[in-house]
C-alpha cells in the first residue's frame, strides 16, 4: 500500500530522482531528462521542432505576465478573517452582519494608485484598501482607499483623471508621482477635486505602513434589514495599531533604501505573529438626515464628519496569513464593487455606478476570460451553481444534461433555480425624471469641506500640506497652471494660499470664482488629523540600535527588554553584518550593515557606541547619514556619551533637544523607551527646515 504522503494531487505515486528530489515534469506530467539543453540536430546543429519540453517552457515564459492593472498596479495582499462583534440585524439581514462571533475568511490587497508595478512603495499617493469577504452568501468586496473622498464626482471623468496623473504620454515620465503639468492642469480645471487635493497633499499619502492607515468604502451604500428597510451607510476600517505617516524627505530616502518597505513590513509583521487588525465602523443615517445635510451624500468628494454621525464599531478584521504565491493570489485577485450580498445595496452615487461597470470589464481584460472567478482566490467559499459554461480557462462546467433554465428535467438533473426568499433583491425605489447629463446643484460646493479638512489639521500637518503643494507645483513648468491652482487655494484658506504663492515666488492671484458660495464656518473635526489621533504607543514599531565593538552588553539587553515590554521590536545595525563583540566578550550578530540599514527603516534609533567604535567611524559617511537623517526626520535618539564625536560629525551636537536622550547606563533605557510612544519630536521640524 502506497503511503498517502507520497501521492500527488491526482492520487498517483510521486516520482522522485535517485537523490530524493521530486522529479521535474512537463505540464502534462512527463518526466524531464535534461533541463539544461534544447534538442538539436547534432552537437552544434539547429533546434528540432519536436522538442516539446523547450516549446512548452518558453511558451509559458512568454505568456507568464498578464497586463498589469491600469491603476493600483503595485499592490500587496494577505489573508485573514472578519469577526462580527456587534449584531447589526437592526439595519442589515446580511449573514456576515448578524452572527456575532462568526469568523468570515477575508483577503485584503493594499496598493498605490498611480505607479506601475515596479514603482516604489513610498510614492506620495492614495493607497487602495480592498477587502474581499468570503461570506456564506457569496463574496462581498469593499473596494476602497485610505482616504474617504475622491477626486471626481462622475465616473465619466475617471479616464481623464488617471491619464493626467500617469506618465505624460509623449515622454513616458514621471511615474508614481503627480508633480507634473498634466495632473495639476487637470485638477486646477476641476474644482470638484479640491477636497481630495487637501487629503493627498497631507501626510495621509505617505503612510509609515499599511498597518498604520485607515480604510474607507468612499461611497454611500445602503444596508437593508429583514423587513426591507434601507439605511444609508459609509464603511470605515480603523487600525488598532493607530495612525502613523513619515515625513517627505524620509519617504524619498526610504524609496532608495528599500522600495519594498511597505511590503516587507506587512510580511514581517504577519510572519512574526504581530497580526495587523482593524475595526469595522459604520456611519449609519436615514433619508431625513441625508436631505438636511449640507452636501449630497451621493457626492464621493464629500465626507460626513464623525461628530455629525458617530461611527458604530461592529467587527474586526485580522490579517494572519501571508500568501503562498504572490502571482496566484495578490496579482490575480479580482475585486469588483458590484460584488455585494443580500442585506447590502447600492446608491445612485454616479462614481459608484460607473465603477460597477468598469471593474468587471477590467477583470475580463486583465485575466483573459469571464472565468476569472474560477481562480481560487476569486472563487466563493460557499456553494455556488449556475449555467455559465465553457470559455477560456473554464475549470468547471455544469454537470448533467441541462445547461439552460427554465427546463423540465426535475430536481436531480435540472440544475439550480432562483430562490425568491433567499435571493438578492434590490431595494425598491421610485425613479422618475428626464434623461439628462447634469449634476445635482448640491454637488457644486467644492471648497467648504476642503477648508474643513485643512483647519482640522494640527499646525505641523498644515505646514506639511503647504510644503507638499509648494513642492508639487514647483515641478509644474507652466506658470498659468501654478497660478490657477493657487487661485483655488484662496477659497480654502488665505494663509495657505499665501504660503504656497510665497514658496513659488509668485504674486497672489485672484480667487477662483466658486460655482457655489463656500461655507466658511464648518467646525474643525479632530478625527481628520493623524497627529491629533496619534496612538501613544510603540506597539508594532521598531527601534534601530546601532552597535559597535565594545558596546555595553547590559545596556543593549535593557533596551531590548524595555522595547519588548512596550510591544515594539528591535533590530541591530553594525559596521559589519557579522556583528560585534560586546563588553562581556559575546558576539552579537547584526541584522543590517550600516550602509544597508539607514535610520529611515526605523521609528526611533539608539546609538550604543564605544569610544573605540566611535574612533573608527569618524570618517564613515553612512554613519553620519544614519544620525543626521534620524535627527532631521524628527525621531527620538538615544546615545551613549561615546557617540558624541559622531553626532558632531553629523552636525547635530549643538542642536540636541528633548528627543535626544543620553544613555549612561542600563537604567536609562526605560526612560528613553518611555518617550518612544510619541513617535516624533514635532517641535524639532521648525529648527531643521529653512522654510519653517
Amino acid at each position: 500500500m502506497t503511503d498517502d504522503l507520497n501521492l500527488d494531487k491526482g492520487g498517483a505515486p510521486r516520482q522522485t530522482t535517485e537523490q530524493g528530489y521530486e522529479t521535474l515534469t512537463t505540464q502534462q506530467g512527463v518526466a524531464v531528462s535534461d533541463d539544461q539543453n534544447h534538442l538539436k540536430a547534432g552537437e552544434r546543429g539547429p533546434m528540432l521542432m519536436e522538442d516539446f519540453h523547450f516549446r512548452e517552457k518558453m511558451f509559458h515564459f512568454d505568456h507568464e505576465r498578464i497586463p498589469e492593472r491600469v491603476v493600483h498596479a503595485r499592490g500587496y495582499g494577505a489573508h485573514g478573517y472578519f469577526e462580527l462583534t456587534d449584531d447589526c440585524s437592526d439595519v442589515s439581514m446580511a449573514h456576515i452582519l448578524t452572527n456575532v462571533g462568526e469568523k468570515t475568511p477575508a483577503f485584503v490587497r493594499f496598493s498605490t494608485v498611480a505607479g506601475n508595478k515596479g514603482s516604489p512603495d513610498l510614492a506620495r499617493d492614495v493607497r487602495g484598501f480592498a477587502v474581499k469577504l468570503y461570506t456564506q452568501e457569496g463574496n462581498w468586496d469593499i473596494v476602497g482607499n485610505n482616504i474617504p473622498v475622491f477626486f471626481i464626482q462622475d465616473a465619466i471623468k475617471f479616464p481623464d483623471l488617471i491619464h493626467s496623473a500617469k506618465q505624460e504620454p509623449d515622454r513616458g515620465f514621471p511615474q508614481a508621482q503627480t508633480a507634473h503639468d498634466n495632473f495639476w492642469d487637470f485638477v486646477s480645471l476641476s474644482p470638484e477635486s479640491m477636497n481630495m487635493i487637501m487629503w493627498i497633499m497631507s501626510d495621509r499619502t505617505i503612510p509609515r505602513s499599511f498597518r498604520f492607515m485607515e480604510g474607507f468604502g468612499v461611497h454611500t451604500f445602503k444596508l437593508v434589514n429583514s423587513e426591507g428597510k434601507p439605511t444609508f451607510v459609509k464603511f470605515h476600517w480603523k487600525p488598532k495599531q493607530g495612525l502613523q505617516s513619515v515625513v517627505w524627505n524620509e519617504a524619498l530616502k526610504l524609496n532608495g533604501a528599500d522600495p519594498d518597505f511597505h511590503r516587507r513590513d506587512l510580511w514581517d509583521s504577519i510572519q512574526s505573529g504581530d497580526y495587523p487588525e482593524w475595526e469595522l465602523g459604520l456611519q449609519l443615517f436615514d433619508e431625513e438626515f441625508a436631505e438636511k445635510f449640507d452636501f449630497d451624500v451621493l457626492d464621493a468628494t464629500k465626507i460626513i464628519p464623525e461628530e455629525l454621525v458617530p461611527i458604530r464599531k461592529v467587527g474586526r478584521l485580522v490579517l494572519d496569513r501571508v500568501v503562498d504565491n504572490f502571482f496566484a493570489e495578490t496579482e490575480q485577485v479580482a475585486f469588483c464593487t458590484q460584488n455585494i450580498v443580500p442585506g447590502v445595496d447600492f446608491t445612485n452615487d454616479p462614481l459608484l455606478q460607473g465603477r460597477n461597470f468598469s471593474y468587471l470589464d477590467t477583470q475580463l481584460k486583465r485575466l483573459g476570460s469571464p472565468n476569472f472567478t474560477h481562480i481560487p482566490v476569486n472563487a466563493p467559499k460557499c456553494p455556488f451553481r449556475n449555467f455559465q459554461q465553457d470559455g477560456h480557462m473554464a475549470m468547471h462546467n455544469p454537470k448533467g444534461r441541462a445547461n439552460y433554465e427554465p427546463n423540465s428535467w426535475g430536481t436531480e438533473d435540472g440544475g439550480p433555480r432562483e430562490d425568491p426568499k433567499r435571493g438578492f433583491k434590490s431595494v425598491p425605489e421610485e425613479i422618475e425624471g428626464q434623461k439628462l447629463r447634469v449634476r445635482p446643484e448640491r454637488f457644486a460646493d467644492h471648497y467648504s469641506q476642503a477648508r474643513q479638512f485643512y483647519i482640522s489639521q494640527a499646525e505641523i500637518e498644515q505646514k506639511h500640506i503647504g510644503d507638499a503643494l509648494t513642492f508639487e507645483l514647483s515641478k509644474v513648468e507652466t506658470p498659468a497652471i501654478r497660478e490657477r491652482m493657487v487661485s483655488h487655494l484662496r477659497n480654502i484658506d488665505e494663509d495657505l494660499a499665501k504660503t504656497v504663492a510665497n514658496g513659488l515666488g509668485i504674486d497672489l492671484p485672484k480667487a477662483a470664482p466658486p460655482a457655489r458660495k463656500p461655507i466658511t464656518d464648518l467646525p474643525a473635526s479632530d478625527p481628520l488629523s493623524i497627529v491629533k489621533n496619534a496612538p501613544n504607543s510603540f506597539k508594532g514599531r521598531k527601534l534601530g540600535i546601532f552597535v559597535t565593538d565594545g558596546a555595553d552588553a547590559g545596556q543593549l539587553d535593557a533596551l531590548k527588554k524595555a522595547v519588548e515590554a512596550a510591544g515594539g521590536m528591535t533590530e541591530l545595525v553594525a559596521p559589519k553584518v557579522g556583528g560585534v563583540k560586546l563588553s562581556d566578550g559575546k558576539m552579537m550578530p547584526a541584522k543590517q550593515k550600516i550602509d544597508g540599514g539607514p535610520s529611515v527603516l526605523y521609528d526611533a534609533v539608539a546609538l550604543l557606541i564605544s569610544e573605540a567604535g566611535a574612533d573608527k567611524l569618524k570618517k564613515d559617511a553612512p554613519t553620519r547619514d544614519f544620525i543626521a537623517d534620524a535627527f532631521a526626520h524628527l525621531k527620538f535618539i538615544g546615545y551613549t556619551p561615546a557617540a558624541m564625536p559622531l553626532m558632531e560629525k553629523a552636525g547635530i551636537a549643538d542642536s540636541l533637544d528633548q528627543g535626544c536622550v543620553k544613555l549612561d547606563g542600563a537604567s536609562d533605557a526605560k526612560n528613553f523607551v518611555d518617550l518612544l510612544p510619541r513617535l516624533r519630536v514635532w517641535d524639532r521640524e521648525m529648527k531643521v527646515d529653512v522654510d519653517a
